[in-house]
């Protein structure tokens, strides 16, 4: 076993990405999570190319580390299995709306009373005390509520977009891995656990408006809101003769290097747009505007090695083929190429911190469907006859894929 989190147990009723990415994190760090999917088990098993159904590889890259039960909480039988797993666990994460969880009875007053040391973490749409309290939330439409959106048409969209990316339930999951660890931290000094709420509506807008309140954080307000330099519409990739370059000239010492360097070193000294950061900020959009016409006047590979010759930040655009490619993440092993026992030959992602003392490690692959049912209940004091009567009535499933 390694990791900081080594005996701690999670029981982890949450799916899709933004729980069962907080909890893999959890699980990298050593906690022994339970997944329990209901019986039509986690969406994104099926999201993607797979060579066998109910294994994809968005799932393979979500749930590593991790043991899976089924449990249909619906039957009495299942909560009441839950409630057994509760009693020997430190965490319960789950990421459906709270009145769900009461629906169940599988609120914080319900779980606490079987464990009273159970941090307990709800990770959903919005706060309870307003008025979206009920409201259904998807990383899409939490990026379009905190603005996202909105922000891509002023930094030049013809049309507002969301992030190409799952980028609100990858931020949320880091976020509930990061409430989890203080909350463990918090109950190691009191022996208190607690309850956890964790919105991703005001997680995301505080997430996005400590970039974009600027002004606005005066009353009276001093500007609008939005910070210039992220949405001028040239703060993109730089076209080169041959092909794009991300090049980001920040302070005093790089621009004086960056106008030399073109020869235009009299920028800095004579015109009063460029003399400093802040009349730089001022001036962001004619400033790019200038940096993107002399980036296409070189190729790429002329202007990586002129710019890291002269130590000014810059990096070659990567898609994402040849970002599984780059040598850098090679050289550090990043990739892991492993046998997983149902699903071949896969590629992992390393862990990217490195600890003296306690190493976060891929310790297990991906479950199956229902891999760890019977290894789970009997631990929590279900006799074979028991599981057995379990798995009739439908109240759980053992190995299977899919």
């Amino acid at each position: 076993m390694s990791g900081p989190l080594t005996g701690v147990r999670i029981v982890d009723m949450t799916t899709v990405l933004m729980g069962p990415y907080a909890t893999q994190i959890l699980g990298d760090l050593g906690a022994d999570v339970i997944k329990v999917e209901p019986p039509a088990g986690d969406n994104v098993r099926s999201i993607g190319p797979a060579r066998h159904e109910g294994m994809s590889g968005l799932f393979l890259h979500c749930n590593r580390n991790k043991r899976d039960i089924v449990l249909d909480l619906k039957h009495p039988e299942g909560k009441a299995a839950l409630l057994k797993l509760v009693e020997s666990a430190d965490v319960f994460i789950y990421n459906v709306r709270p009145q769900a969880m009461a629906r169940l009875g599988l609120d914080y007053e319900t779980l606490a009373a079987v464990n009273p040391g159970i941090v307990y973490v709800g990770a959903y749409g919005y706060g309870q005390t307003g008025p979206y309290a009920s409201k259904p939330a998807y990383d899409d439409l939490i990026q379009g509520a905190v603005g996202i959106p909105a922000l891509t048409m002023r930094a030049g969209s013809d049309v507002p977009r969301y992030a190409p990316l799952a980028m609100v339930d990858r931020i949320m999951g880091l976020n509930v891995a990061n409430a989890v660890s203080a909350a463990l931290f918090h109950r190691e000094r009191t022996g208190e656990g607690q309850r956890i709420d964790i919105p991703m509506f005001e997680t995301m807008a505080a997430f996005v408006l400590s970039d974009h309140m600027m002004g606005y954080t005066f009353e009276p307000p001093l500007s609008p809101p939005g910070y210039s330099r992220l949405l001028n519409e040239f703060r993109k990739p730089y076209r080169t003769r041959d092909g794009h370059v991300c090049v980001l000239v920040y302070n005093d010492k790089q621009w004086k290097t960056f106008f030399t360097l073109i020869g235009r070193p009299e920028l800095m000294e004579q015109d009063p747009r460029f003399s400093t950061i802040s009349k730089r900020t001022e001036n962001i959009r004619e400033l790019y505007r200038m940096v993107a016409e002399v980036m296409a006047t070189r190729t790429t590979a002329e202007w990586l090695v002129l710019l890291e010759e002269a130590d000014i930040p810059v990096m070659p655009m990567n898609t994402m083929e040849s970002l599984i490619e780059d040598p850098h993440l090679n050289a550090v092993g990043f990739f892991q190429e492993v046998d997983h026992p149902s699903e071949g030959r896969v590629r992992q992602m390393a862990v990217g911190s490195t600890w003296s003392r306690t190493q976060p490690a891929f310790r297990s692959h991906a479950p199956r469907f229902g891999q760890h049912s019977d290894q789970v209940l009997r631990e929590a004091g279900y006799g074979e006859d028991e599981i057995a009567a379990l798995v009739e009535r439908g109240v759980t499933v053992l190995d299977k894929p899919g």
